[in-house]
């Protein structure tokens, strides 16, 4: 299960560790043991992603998922301890990984709170809700993480940058709405996944946009309709979607937060920050939650 699992995907996370590391070496050549270093960082954080996934699914084997989560847990650990047991840093790793493990898990509780079987209601759907869970879920492990480990790898103490998380979460929410949408319209070919969003009730970027501009029958039908696995129901709510133009509502955040967020990159003294920007933008951005 974890030779499946975790070298698996685009690996945008720990392949950002390095190009983190990289800019903050300012065109300095990295040495064979800082390259080594750095993509273990990356393949810990891989790891994580791992036992995120499996820490919340509900199935009958649930011993042997236990077990691999257990697995999982200890083994970005086991990690840590052998490759930066000797360095200054290393306490400062351990508080990270453990910080970010608490604050995802967290975000995982609001979202399975928001959806929970027989309690199923729309009205919690907002889009401060929207921003907390992906701020926990996704800000945290996919963008925190990866510039955080980089910047203690190379010395630096995170109490000098805490500013960088405010623009982090903005990339975070920006890449979250991009997922939510190819979630809906993407083509399966193209995004390699089936989308789930409307039958699993998430509460995604698309469902509480539209309930910000549908009126009192619209909202009935969402009401009827979102959380459901029956096709026809599925079919209403995307129709839903259309006519309320939330295509054209993404193309306008896009559009907005692309500029928005470049700006502040730009401006940015923290070239860490830059650097995870051009990995998810020019890399492509993958699976964040």
């Amino acid at each position: 299960m974890l030779d499946y699992n975790v070298p698996r995907g685009k690996m945008n996370r720990g392949l950002s560790v390095i190009d983190v590391f990289k800019s903050l070496k300012e065109g300095n050549e990295l040495s064979d043991d800082e390259v080594f270093l750095a993509c273990a960082l990356g393949w810990c954080i891989e790891w994580v992603r791992f036992k995120r996934i499996f820490s919340f699914m509900m199935i009958s084997w649930i011993n042997l998922i236990l077990a691999e989560v257990d697995r999982a847990g200890s083994g970005f650990r086991r990690i840590l301890k052998k490759h930066f047991r000797g360095k200054p840093y290393y306490t400062d790793l351990l508080d990270l990984f453990n910080e970010v493990e608490f604050q995802t898990a967290s975000g995982q509780m609001i979202d399975l709170i928001t959806k929970l079987e027989g309690e199923k209601d729309l009205s919690k759907y907002s889009l401060s809700t929207y921003r907390r869970i992906v701020e926990y879920k996704a800000a945290y492990y996919s963008f925190y993480l990866p510039v955080a480990s980089a910047l203690l790898m190379a010395g630096e103490n995170l109490v000098n940058h805490t500013d960088m998380k405010n623009v982090l979460v903005e990339m975070a929410i920006y890449h979250q709405v991009q997922d939510d949408f190819q979630d809906c319209f993407g083509d399966p070919e193209v995004t390699g996944k089936i989308g789930t969003d409307i039958e699993d009730f998430k509460c995604s970027w698309l469902v509480v946009k539209a309930l910000e501009h549908a009126d009192d029958n619209q909202k009935k039908l969402l009401y009827e309709n979102y959380g459901k696995a029956d096709r026809a129901c599925i079919a209403k709510v995307k129709e839903l979607y259309k006519t309320l133009d939330i295509q054209g509502a993404f193309a306008e955040f896009e559009r907005e937060n692309y500029e928005k967020i470049t700006k502040q990159v730009e401006d940015h003294r923290c070239k860490a920050v830059q650097a995870i920007w051009r990995r998810y933008t020019g890399g492509g951005s993958g699976d964040l939650i």
